[in-house]
């Protein structure tokens, strides 16, 4: 690849990994890793992909390639989340404002598919903060002790 080449950079996720693919559209001109001398000006960029990832490789098609490295993420599952019963019962509350049976698994929504979870669990969280203030609560107050039952159970995992 030279200048002026158009690439195409990709991120995403594969498994439990973060993945990341350059596209370019010579399927002949393959990456090697070489030894550089200290004050060579380029040659270095597939030395550091094999320093820093945990795997790469290129995937070759008709017409392009795709040069691609993946890294851990530390995730325990593909979708990056655990169950329990605090997560079980949201999942439950959120079925009252969106059918999430109906979405794909979060590894494979896509950004308006966990747009449209979001935008549910906002919704829940706007709603309980109007009840708490019909009942006379102070919503600030609640909030915050929310969000320390929340770090200390992230914490505990």
């Amino acid at each position: 690849m030279g200048p002026g080449t158009p690439t195409t950079l990709a991120v995403s996720m594969s498994g439990t990994r973060l993945r990341i693919e350059v596209h370019d559209p010579d399927p002949r001109a393959l990456p090697t890793l070489t030894d550089v001398d200290a004050d060579a000006e380029s040659g270095r960029g597939m030395a550091l992909i094999e320093a820093i990832a945990d795997r790469w490789g290129v995937d070759l098609a008709p017409g392009h390639k795709a040069t691609w490295c993946e890294f851990r993420t530390g995730l325990k599952t593909a979708d990056g989340h655990t169950t329990g019963p605090r997560v079980d019962r949201a999942a439950n509350v959120l079925g009252f404002y969106v059918d999430v049976s109906k979405l794909l698994p979060w590894s494979q929504r896509g950004w308006l598919g966990t747009a449209v979870a979001e935008e549910a669990a906002i919704n829940v969280i706007a709603d309980l903060l109007h009840w708490l203030g019909a009942h006379g609560r102070d919503s600030d107050e609640v909030l915050e002790r929310a969000q320390t039952h929340f770090l200390a159970d992230v914490e505990a995992l």
